[in-house]
């Protein structure tokens, strides 16, 4: 009897242990994509695993923006026609799969993620709304990465943006460390310095977008991507199960909440606010950043090894108005100069005609 039911007990063991074991297979634990809130024009609903290479479509569909290639992925559904969201803020937080939240609307595992860039989003933008001056900002303190375009270059004029700045802003009276519960983070060590700086970053942000509300009234989409690295920083020197880490990511679970509800405050609840935290990526995740006064330069590298321009979707389209503008231009003159050339003109001249009725007269 007893060895029934240690036979029965260890089946059971057995099989809690397969379906771990599917489960860290198949994808639900992992990193996670989390719409903390959104606007009503924008409708998310439960999914399976997002792919991640596909946030950026994600971002784009619910931007109002069309994407190269179909999204099949059910988690996004569709939205209103004649409303779009003002505004759209991802966070990326690198080095934890998920932090836990005061809430969110909606969340879900991110399957396989990959580098990736905003990229053709704010080319989009500001090709669209080039004469209304967008909002855009793409900033990765932790690199000093930063990309600014139309009025953003205005509004965040004063936002520091280089290490050195940050840790400067940071020990200022306004600074965010006044607002910070206390923990076993040290401010004089540099690895919690940088963490630290982040959070001023995101609090001075959401401040600045106070001080110029005006902007959520605007008919161009804003773009803002900021991606911070300092947990993860954190987790390097003081490792996963450390005091220091759980203390951080706690107070980063807390500071990105309060900053979704002020920016969603700001847009007057017309914006949608995602958070992507990943433990790593397969690869550096590398942007294409530029400074706020560098001069746009073309392709070195097509220019040194001859190669071709990335095929764009819409040469097809181009192509054909180009060529049937060509042809139809050409035809009318090809038709214009014939009649003109076989013209009578005394019989098909309005001219030649009043001239000889006056002489006629005469």
């Amino acid at each position: 009897m007893a060895r029934g039911v240690g036979g029965l007990s260890s089946s059971v063991v057995f099989a809690q242990l397969f379906f771990i074991s599917a489960a860290l297979t198949t994808g639900i634990l992992g990193d996670r994509f989390s719409v903390l809130r959104a606007s009503q024009s924008v409708r998310f609903q439960d999914a399976g695993p997002l792919p991640g290479g596909r946030i950026p479509d994600v971002v784009s569909l619910s931007m109002g923006f069309s994407v190269d290639e179909d999204l099949l992925w059910p988690g996004l559904a569709r939205g209103s026609l004649f409303r779009r969201p003002g505004a759209n803020f991802l966070v990326t937080v690198r080095g934890i799969e998920e932090l836990i939240l005061p809430k969110s609307e909606i969340s879900y595992v991110v399957e396989n993620p990959v580098p990736f860039t905003l990229d053709s989003i704010s080319n989009s933008i500001h090709s669209l709304f080039a004469e209304e001056t967008p909002v855009i900002l793409q900033l990765t303190p932790s690199e000093e990465r930063l990309y600014m375009v139309g009025k953003a270059n205005t509004i965040f004029e004063d936002l520091p943006v280089t290490l050195r700045q940050m840790r400067n802003r940071l020990f200022q009276e306004d600074s965010v460390l006044g607002l910070l519960p206390h923990n076993s983070l040290n401010k004089n060590n540099e690895v919690d310095l940088l963490f630290l700086s982040e959070l001023q970053v995101l609090h001075d942000i959401s401040a600045l977008l106070y001080r110029h509300k005006r902007l959520a009234k605007d008919r161009s989409p804003a773009l803002y991507s900021l991606e911070l690295a300092g947990l993860e920083e954190i987790m390097k020197c003081y490792g996963q199960d450390s005091e220091q880490f759980h203390d951080a990511a706690q107070i980063l679970a807390s500071v990105v909440q309060k900053f979704a509800d002020e920016v969603f405050s700001i847009y007057s609840g017309n914006a949608v606010i995602e958070l992507l935290t990943v433990k790593n990526f397969d690869a550096p995740l590398v942007r294409k950043s530029r400074s706020i006064l560098e001069v746009p330069s073309t392709d070195d590298l097509s220019r040194t090894y001859g190669l071709a321009y990335q095929y764009n979707y819409n040469y097809a389209v181009v192509f054909n108005i180009v060529l049937w503008l060509m042809i139809g231009l050409a035809l009318a003159v090809i038709i214009v100069a014939y009649n003109l050339w076989n013209m009578d003109p005394g019989y098909d001249s309005i001219i030649y005609r009043m001239t000889s009725q006056r002489i006629k007269m005469e």
